[in-house]
């Protein structure tokens, strides 16, 4: 438990470190020149990588590195193409021209050391060209890539142990101590556990061979009973196929009674046929005859019911055109009716209309006697009239 704490102690101060920025901040001049010197190493690693590519493409990047940078690379080149001549010639070569070889080798490789760092200088001078570069050349050779990460990853490591306090360090070494003991345990069980490992599979190995042992025998016992079945099978076959033809013998006499029998109740079936057919045409006669005669019967009565049905029904249509004719002149005479109450109504409604205007019309004075009275007589007449 107490191995637990102390590495959960030590992850979260880890992952405090990440999260804090204050932690990434070296804290020393030493610190931040040890840094300095890993960044600018790893650029110059990521620069002298792109080195071959660019050459490769040379003749694309002429504008932009300038002439300068341009004779340096293509000095770099001529070396490298130097050394690999020198280099493939002391292969082929012999021991003692190997070694007259070394002085020159050795010579060249100053040489080519010199030339990437002059190139190297060249690039970081320009900071804009160095971006420019890592932008357009990206490829590089997967080694090379996998060295790149290693030595950020070394960086990374190394500034870890620059922030990491004396105490810090204590804790991580006895954190260090705990998981080596741990593993050692953890190394003695896993052997413990392979030796039972072993044990149980010597011993399944053992309950396996004891069980093939027993297929074996159950195999054997198998073949046996197989055979023993076999000879029993042909007994049995043989013994079924004798019965077989003493009951193909006894069938086919069989066979032969039952054929004739056939035959004979063939014969009686024949003559019953005909008397039946006989004697069913002589009933089918009489039936016919009987049958003859009711439908006559019942032909004479349907003529009769057929003229009395016609008698019926013209007196019905006569019944029902005189029933037609009594409905219009009912109905004409009912338009006729109405025809008259309205023009009464309408006359009494004027009349009405005329009394009640001629009773409440206001009587005007007349100049002379005489025409007064013979208006007034005039007046009379009219509303008697």
């Amino acid at each position: 438990m107490g191995t637990e704490a102390a590495e959960k102690a030590v992850i979260a101060a880890g992952a405090v470190k990440v999260l804090d920025p204050r932690w990434l901040k070296p804290n020393s001049i030493e610190t931040e020149r040890i840094l300095s010197v890993l960044d600018e190493t790893i650029a110059k690693l990521e620069l002298s990588s792109l080195i071959p590519r660019i050459i490769g493409s040379l003749d694309r990047f002429a504008d932009l590195l300038g002439p300068e940078i341009t004779t340096s690379l293509m000095e770099y080149q001529q070396l490298s193409k130097q050394m690999e001549h020198l280099l493939a010639a002391a292969e082929e070569e012999g021991t003692t021209e190997a070694e007259e070889q070394r002085g020159s080798l050795h010579l060249l490789k100053q040489h080519l050391k010199c030339s990437v760092r002059n190139t190297l200088r060249l690039l970081l001078a320009v900071p804009s060209l160095c971006k420019a570069l890592k932008y357009e050349v990206w490829a590089r050779e997967p080694a090379t890539e996998a060295f790149i990460k290693a030595f950020g990853e070394f960086r990374n490591v190394m500034l870890e142990r620059l922030l990491t306090s004396p105490a810090e360090e204590e804790q991580t070494v006895q954190l260090l101590e705990d998981i080596s003991l741990r593993i050692n345990k953890n190394t003695e069980t896993i052997t413990a556990l392979q030796a039972e490992l072993a044990a149980a599979i010597r011993t399944r190995d053992e309950e396996i061979q004891n069980k093939d042992d027993m297929i074996k025998d159950l195999k054997n016992s198998m073949e046996i009973l197989d055979e023993c079945c076999k000879n029993n099978i042909l007994q049995v076959k043989w013994e079924g196929e004798k019965q077989q033809k003493e009951e193909l013998r006894a069938s086919q006499a069989r066979c032969a009674r039952l054929q004739q029998d056939i035959q004979q109740l063939e014969a009686q079936f024949n003559k019953l046929v005909l008397e039946h057919q006989a004697s069913e045409l002589a009933l089918r006669k009489a039936e016919f005859e009987e049958v003859h005669a009711a439908y006559t019967k019942e032909k004479a009565e349907l003529s009769l019911l057929m003229e009395k049905h016609a008698v019926l029904l013209q007196e019905y249509s006569q019944i029902e055109k005189e029933r037609r004719i009594n409905e219009e002149k009912k109905k004409q005479a009912l338009d006729e009716l109405a025809v008259l109450t309205l023009a009464a109504t309408r006359i009494q409604a004027f009349w009405r209309g005329y009394l009640i205007r001629s009773t409440f019309k206001p009587k005007k004075k007349k100049k002379g006697k005489g025409k007064g009275k013979s208006k007034g007589k005039g007046k009379d007449k009219k509303e008697k009239k």
